[in-house]
């Protein structure tokens, strides 16, 4: 329907994309197919080919969808890229020059990396949402410690997936910036600048979701509620972090307002609706969440290696010195020149932040080496209010996903393809932000709607296993 719609309403840009991307047209489809062919024997042969040498190949085949799977994303990322930077093509006339730079265009490699990253943190979401709904209407203790044990794993894998997650969308607005200033100042300084206000609070809500059912995952730990009183210690860093992400750089206010605040900018928290701030703010989430994540993995051990207060006391060592440096840049960026506060400041507060969570998870390796167990996990003893976080974080990132979409599109304003090919018709705009944002809504309950359907149509699977599985009594 889609593809309809496009080669109907747009007919002169598909042709004109058709002809560019020509070879990666019969290559998509190809690798569309043999997506769905490997999907279908990988799911329906799974009972057949769980044991023996044929679980091997039911493993390649995992690996296989993987595969093609992100292959067809590096594709079509080829064609959204080359909408916003073009390269390969002539820029008066859009004559194709060279089909290997017109796909290996000037943002195609850190949009791959963000929407790969992003593609996990958004699987993992959905499975943990899946599992949610699952737990909620599981009748036996089984079967909710198994939907509980795979929420857990589906939140750990977007959860740590979407911790690098902002790296990787610094890195493609960095280059969206070195590409042409005039769409970099768009997004973050024209009539997108308060789209950023949402994603931040979108993405703060992730960060206090996410750690919140970590702190009540603690209680069906033995042992975790060691770590307990450190709780009310991070909640305070991330609320603060929300606070100072969330400052608006100018205000929507009346006349009478600016004459008395002197400007826009507001006199006292003015000063935190800058970059300089919101990147140390979303760092120190990062390593907030880092620790919370270093406090739930050692919940029931306890280490018993020699030198364990040593490694403690590194650790310690380590998130201290690098919150400190972290802070140190983000004061440091309001007194220099913003292509060093840019180019350098923020690359080394991402490296600082990545040194930490890196080093400290080695480090644990040898602590716990041989370490005593305090307990066990008692899966499926978590209260409901635990599922209900996990599918509002799969709701959250898809909406997330959806704004930003927007927003990567909406930098190209009047152009089909940026400074080649423009949009001339009477109806060509911009989509206000109250706009996109009810279609995105719109779109994230529709695409919601098929993944409850699914999940419908797995119960109906299920059902009928029950079924096959009870013996009728015999007559009497």
């Amino acid at each position: 329907v889609l593809l309809f719609l496009l080669l109907t309403l747009y007919p002169r840009f598909m042709n004109y994309l058709s002809e560019v991307f020509l070879p990666t047209l019969w290559i998509y489809p190809m690798l569309f197919f043999l997506e769905a062919f490997t999907l279908y024997i990988y799911y329906y042969g799974w009972e057949r080919m769980r044991n023996g040498k044929s679980k091997w190949f039911h493993l390649y085949l995992g690996l296989q969808l993987n595969i093609v799977g992100t292959i067809l994303l590096l594709v079509a990322n080829a064609w959204v890229t080359f909408m916003m930077t073009p390269g390969g093509v002539d820029m008066k006339t859009g004559a194709l020059m060279n089909i290997w730079e017109v796909i290996d265009n000037f943002s195609w490699w850190p949009i791959n990396i963000h929407r790969l990253i992003a593609n996990v943190t958004f699987g993992g979401a959905i499975v943990g949402a899946y599992s949610a709904f699952k737990f909620l209407h599981s009748k036996t203790d089984e079967d909710k410690a198994h939907y509980d044990w795979m929420g857990y794993v589906g939140n750990m894998i977007a959860i740590w997936s979407f911790l690098v997650l902002p790296f990787a969308g610094y890195w493609l607005m960095r280059e969206l910036y070195q590409y042409d200033q005039t769409m970099g100042i768009t997004m973050m300084g024209g009539f997108l600048s308060w789209l950023w206000i949402i994603q931040a609070v979108l993405i703060s809500s992730l960060f206090l979701a996410s750690n919140y059912y970590l702190w009540l995952g603690m209680e069906r730990i033995d042992g975790g509620e060691r770590y307990q009183k450190y709780i009310k210690y991070m909640l305070s860093v991330l609320l603060l972090c929300v606070w100072v992400w969330a400052t608006p750089h100018s205000l929507v206010v009346t006349p009478e307002e600016v004459t008395l605040m002197g400007g826009v900018h507001h006199p006292v928290i003015g000063v935190f609706g800058v970059m300089s701030a919101k990147m140390t703010a979303v760092n120190y989430m990062i390593l907030t969440s880092a620790i919370g994540f270093m406090f739930y993995r050692r919940a029931n051990k306890v280490a018993t290696v020699s030198y364990a207060l040593q490694l403690n006391l590194l650790q310690a060592g380590i998130y201290a010195g690098v919150a400190a440096y972290v802070l140190y840049l983000g004061i440091d960026g309001y007194f220099v020149e913003p292509s060093i506060r840019v180019n350098k400041y923020s690359v080394w507060q991402v490296l600082a932040v990545l040194f930490a969570i890196l080093s400290t998870t080695v480090i644990d390796l040898f602590l716990f080496k041989n370490s005593e167990s305090l307990g066990k996990f008692h899966w499926g003893k978590m209260p409901q209010r635990s599922q209900y976080i996990l599918i509002f974080i799969a709701v959250s990132f898809t909406w997330l996903m959806g704004l930003m979409g927007y927003a990567r599109s909406a930098i190209r304003q009047h152009w089909h393809v940026y400074k080649v090919m423009e949009d001339t018709s009477v109806d060509a705009f911009a989509p206000t932000l109250g706009f996109a944002a009810n279609v995105v809504s719109v779109c994230v309950l529709v695409f919601l709607g098929l993944v409850m359907f699914i999940f419908w149509l797995g119960s109906l699977a299920d059902h009928k296993k029950e079924d096959a599985s009870q013996t009728p009594e015999p007559a009497q």
